[in-house]
């Protein structure tokens, strides 16, 4: 079935201190090849995050108060503009992660699905978001390439698991008459059932089996009791 974030975060998480050093974000930064890095208190809780961007405005705002005329680049302006939790000028001038992050976090929990964190990245503009529990403390992150992962699953596993979760008996209805072809991700679903009905059921479950892309409806029907597979 669909993936949770529980099911694609990373739990061990690079985190730094909300006293470390203007140097020591960027270099666990550019160490570990992150784009950004979550700032974590002593209790575990998630305080802020500090991002490249939030480095890179320390040399920004020197060019913009020490060369006349200077503005950031259009897309900078109109992400400051519709992001009112970020002060530019803080941390242009902050020396330590507690004064460098964005705060509050725009963290999220371990069991959303795939959809609502693809949803609160574009929203946000971010591309890893921290994962917490419900006292808020970090237990996992996950980025825009873990949401890419389940779409890697092979052809043959995508199909195994279709024939065997889906299709063996779970659904209560007869499906011996489905056919299933994968390929590169996509399930196109042949035969058919007895009711238009059970039919639009199966390629609603298959759509939601982990890795898959997209489902080809084919199936026939010996009975038309009205439901459709949009319909459900």
């Amino acid at each position: 079935m669909r993936p949770t974030v529980r099911t694609l975060m990373t739990q061990e998480v690079v985190t730094v201190h909300p006293d470390a050093t203007f140097k020591e974000v960027a270099e666990t930064i550019i160490g570990n090849e992150i784009s950004g890095v979550p700032v974590v208190g002593d209790d575990g809780r998630v305080l802020g995050v500090i991002s490249e961007e939030d480095l890179l405005r320390k040399e920004q705002f020197r060019e913009q108060y020490y060369r006349e005329g200077y503005q950031p680049p259009l897309r900078a302006r109109l992400r400051h503009r519709l992001n009112h939790r970020r002060d530019p000028g803080r941390t242009a001038h902050g020396d330590t992660a507690a004064e460098l992050m964005t705060s509050p976090a725009v963290t999220i929990g371990p069991d959303f699905s795939c959809g609502c964190v693809a949803r609160l990245m574009e929203r946000e503009d971010v591309k890893r978001l921290p994962v917490v529990d419900d006292a808020g403390r970090l237990i996992g992150m996950v980025s825009r390439r873990d949401l890419i992962k389940p779409f890697l699953r092979p052809d043959a596993e995508l199909a195994e698991e279709i024939a065997g979760d889906v299709l063996g008996g779970r659904l209560g209805i007869d499906t011996r008459g489905v056919r299933v072809i994968v390929e590169e991700g996509i399930v196109r679903l042949g035969g058919s059932t007895r009711r238009r009905s059970e039919g639009a059921l199966v390629a609603r479950v298959v759509e939601r089996v982990n890795g898959v892309v997209d489902v080809v409806n084919e199936m026939t029907w010996t009975q038309d009791d009205g439901v459709t597979w949009s319909g459900l």
